[in-house]
């Protein structure tokens, strides 16, 4: 015959204590770790991509380069929307987010720029030397040390006064520079676009000696098309070298010189 265990009702209650306890010191302890900021977690939106700012970097804007600690601080003295703001004046970051995680951590979320173009400023005495990049946002920001972008050199009178592309003048512009970066054609072939006062805009490969005359950044799409279909059917021929303007700012026509 088997013989069955029981624990009497005073053993089960006091086993039920021993094991509430256990989970009150617990919680008790993650809770307090939870007042004060363990550590500082970056990451990063896009983790596939080569970076303008290191984690380092980003610490040292979060802390004043460090005349303001975070680490060992009450969360109830951290202002999570002034870390934002502070991150969020540096030019290499786009977007941003602080929280924290259940274990006191900090989380810090950094979206960087996507730049589609460096921008050449005019100098009165040396001609254009190279500053800015622009982002897909219309934004400029600073080079960096870290990582140069290889994109296509922005010269003309257009810019000489601006100090962003976001405005609605400015957006048929930024409109063709995210073009050209989508499209790997593209992207491959040129290396330096102007646009004038007007908005007049031309082109230049990286081989060969054309310039491709776009006019006005409108009908994009119909334009770039047209441009692609003319370069890798006529251009590619040998005595398409003398052709040095192409112009395809007119609809259902192409104009070469």
């Amino acid at each position: 015959m088997f013989s069955t265990f029981k624990l009497k009702p005073g053993y089960l209650f006091t086993l039920a204590g021993i094991i509430a306890l256990f989970f009150l010191i617990a919680f008790t302890e993650i809770k307090q770790e939870q007042k004060t900021c363990k550590s500082i977690v970056i990451e990063f939106t896009d983790e596939s991509v080569k970076r303008f700012i290191t984690k380092r970097d980003i610490k040292g804007y979060l802390t004043n380069q460090g005349t303001d600690p975070i680490v060992g601080e009450p969360y109830s003295s951290l202002d999570f929307r002034k870390l934002e703001k502070r991150l969020l004046q540096h030019g290499f970051i786009e977007k941003c987010q602080v929280s924290r995680d259940l274990f006191g951590n900090l989380i810090v979320t950094i979206t960087e720029p996507v730049p589609v173009a460096r921008l050449l400023t005019l100098d009165g005495r040396n001609g254009y030397v190279e500053g800015n990049y622009v982002s897909e946002a219309g934004t400029f920001f600073p080079v960096s040390m870290n990582y140069t972008a290889r994109v296509p050199l922005l010269k003309g009178t257009y810019f000489s006064h601006r100090s962003t592309l976001k405005d609605s003048l400015s957006q048929p512009v930024l409109d063709l520079l995210i073009a050209l970066k989508e499209d790997p054609f593209w992207r491959a072939l040129i290396t330096e676009v102007s646009v004038d006062e007007v908005r007049n805009v031309i082109m230049w490969p990286q081989y060969g000696s054309q310039q491709f005359e776009l006019g006005q950044p409108t009908d994009i799409p119909m334009k770039l098309e047209k441009l692609k279909l003319f370069y890798k059917h006529v251009l590619s021929l040998k005595d398409a070298e003398g052709y040095k303007r192409v112009n395809v700012q007119y609809r259902n026509q192409i104009v070469c010189e």
